[in-house]
């Protein structure tokens, strides 16, 4: 990709909020800031006060969408692709979570760039002390046939260099992530049954495996104000999160190794089995729910809403 410099494309970001009014109108307002065509807010229910203040600032270049209920990040960003599908003429769509913002100049760096022949662009994400956001670091398919072998499974840190070429790429996060008008009626977007965690890597390997071409910019910069980070990364804190995380981890599995999928659990379950010792008084909890989590992952069921999970909270 090299640099052009006019900006000719209509970009609409899309962004999936919950309980995080702060959080949104710091990210709202960057979002005006570098110009965006069109947003696209998607509440998923909050009780805050942020489907108030989405409603008094609707316009024609801003949409707030609420959901009755908290959909997760999966029906949140399908909600808001749906919309942008029918209603918005777009040639690309910018996805992020509310914590998720762009860095002064990024929309700028993203229209400068040649984008011929690419279906995706993924940013450089960075946390506000300035390091690598590692949790939305993009990822090759070590499985893809006919793959480089020399070319790591993540982008090294030198990668991100602004002078730094672009990468190929096969996975990405819902953090910066633009899709071009071809990727969106390629793959309608994440399945809502998902809920949360890793639906924007399965939604992002379908697109590369229908042929999507998705290149890593790193002159386009996004600032990703995490606070899931801070902690032990090894515990999640409600302990039901431990069910979609390591469900759709096997589904995800699935889908880059095929029939290498079983080699890779039996590599996988012992470790995840051995993080029970990280939960204290949930440990049987957790074992429980990693237990749900691989039966229906192996049997790539979905169906169950999340009133049926154990220890699912009816309100959350």
């Amino acid at each position: 990709m090299t640099e052009r410099p006019e900006r000719t494309r209509r970009v609409t970001a899309i962004v999936v909020t919950f309980n995080r009014l702060g959080d949104i109108k710091k990210t709202v307002a960057r979002l005006e800031a570098e110009g965006i065509d069109h947003i696209v807010v998607v509440d998923n229910g909050s009780s805050d006060g942020t489907a108030e203040w989405l409603s008094g600032r609707e316009s024609h270049r801003f949409h707030p969408l609420l959901n009755e209920q908290n959909l997760g990040g999966a029906g949140g960003f399908a909600t808001g692709l749906t919309y942008v599908r029918e209603h918005l003429d777009s040639d690309w769509v910018m996805l992020s979570d509310d914590d998720g913002r762009p860095e002064p100049g990024a929309l700028a760096a993203f229209h400068a760039l040649d984008l011929d022949g690419v279906d995706g662009v993924v940013s450089a994400v960075f946390l506000p002390s300035g390091k690598i956001s590692d949790m939305n670091r993009p990822l090759r398919n070590p499985f893809r046939l006919r793959r480089n072998l020399r070319e790591p499974y993540r982008l090294a840190d030198s990668d991100y260099d602004r002078e730094a070429a672009p990468q190929r790429v096969d996975m990405a996060t819902y953090v910066g992530l633009f899709l071009s008008r071809r990727a969106l009626r390629t793959v309608n977007g994440p399945d809502p049954r998902l809920f949360i965690y890793g639906d924007d890597l399965i939604h992002t390997l379908q697109l590369s495996q229908a042929g999507m071409h998705l290149a890593f910019a790193p002159q386009v910069r996004f600032e990703h104000d995490c606070v899931t980070l801070i902690g032990n990364a090894n515990i999640y804190n409600p302990v039901w999160k431990v069910y979609y995380h390591y469900r759709n981890a096997i589904l995800l599995y699935r889908l880059a190794a095929g029939w290498l999928l079983w080699p890779v659990l039996a590599l996988r379950l012992p470790k995840w089995r051995r993080a029970a010792r990280h939960y204290g008084k949930d440990a049987d909890t957790f074992r429980r729910l990693l237990n749900h989590a691989i039966h229906d992952g192996i049997k790539s069921k979905l169906d169950d809403p999340p009133s049926d999970i154990p220890h699912f909270p009816k309100e959350h």
